[in-house]
């Protein structure tokens, strides 16, 4: 029972955290703007790769710098590049057909990925050089019956960490003036437009939360994986995706609960249930995203949280 707590409940519990994380922005801008942003992924990458940039300047200053304090600044520059590519690339197509803007969205991802590859390079890059506390310790709970359930420092990072802005986002969805506002957008934006609300400014907003939440994603999908690559964005795209869906377009908090039951079942179907062998190869476990994705689309295309379907 403790191994599978162990290994297989606890890393599922994290990798939940991060697709809910993720699923946050994609779920917001579906929901807002009507449009799937396929650079979702390339803005939680390019968060992970500025954040290993100041951790290794500081580093060659002689400062060792915690990935969620260089994750800072990282989260300023990913925020303007997300702000920045909506008002020059995203704006001039907001009347269109949403199949132009996402296709749009599509050729920014594939910009975004181009610009990390020059700049960075194509070859994987170690998150964090050596062994450090934050990541190597483990955090023990006795049972009963004298066994530990181990927990490493990271994975402890990411939970709390996913919790305190799941948390900081629930008040700014239901006790703000601007939470309010992007609710409105949302349900009915000309409707919005006509009561006076600035339906640019909350867009910006959205771009603003959606940015921040890609980032957090990115950094803890490193600091989980322990490496960082140019190709890290797309992979984690689809199970980001079938997590939106699986909550429901447009609903916050089903795009949580979609990412925790959709990294739960990647890790809980590589458990040998029966036997020895495992369920699923770990081999295929990116694929249980994608069926699960279908499955929902097929026979509640509203999400479990009865979201919006266009």
């Amino acid at each position: 029972m403790l191994e599978f707590v162990n290994f297989y409940f606890i890393p599922g519990l994290v990798l939940g955290c991060i697709y809910a994380l993720g699923a946050i922005g994609v779920t917001l801008t579906f929901g807002i703007l009507r449009f799937a942003n396929f650079a979702h992924g390339e803005v939680m990458m390019v968060g992970a790769f500025l954040t290993w940039t100041f951790m290794d300047f500081m580093t060659g200053a002689g400062l060792a710098l915690h990935p969620l304090v260089a994750a800072i600044p990282a989260v300023v520059i990913a925020i303007g590049v997300s702000v920045f590519v909506d008002r020059y690339f995203y704006r001039p197509f907001r009347k269109s057909s949403p199949i132009i803007v996402v296709i749009a969205s599509f050729g920014m991802m594939l910009v975004l990925r181009s610009l990390v590859q020059v700049i960075w390079g194509p070859n994987q890059i170690t998150f964090v050089k050596g062994i450090a506390k934050p990541n190597g310790a483990i955090r023990e709970a006795t049972s009963d019956m004298g066994m530990m359930i181990l927990v490493p420092d990271k994975h402890l990072l990411i939970m709390v960490g996913t919790i305190v802005i799941m948390l900081a986002f629930n008040y700014i969805l239901t006790s703000t003036r601007m939470g309010k506002a992007m609710r409105a957008v949302s349900d009915n934006p000309d409707l919005a437009r006509t009561s006076g609300i600035n339906v640019e400014s909350v867009i910006r907003n959205i771009w603003v939360i959606g940015g921040f939440c890609a980032v957090a994603a990115g950094v803890f999908l490193a600091m989980d994986t322990q490496f960082i690559e140019s190709t890290m964005g797309f992979r984690i795209l689809l199970p980001i995706f079938a997590a939106a869906i699986l909550g429901g377009i447009g609903r916050p908090f089903g795009a949580v609960a979609g990412g925790l039951i959709i990294g739960l079942a990647e890790e809980l179907v590589a458990y040998p249930w029966i036997g020895d062998a495992p369920l699923i190869s770990p081999g295929y476990k990116s694929g249980i995203a994608f069926m699960i994705m279908v499955v929902m689309l097929i026979v509640r295309p509203s999400g479990l949280f009865r979201g919006k379907v266009f």
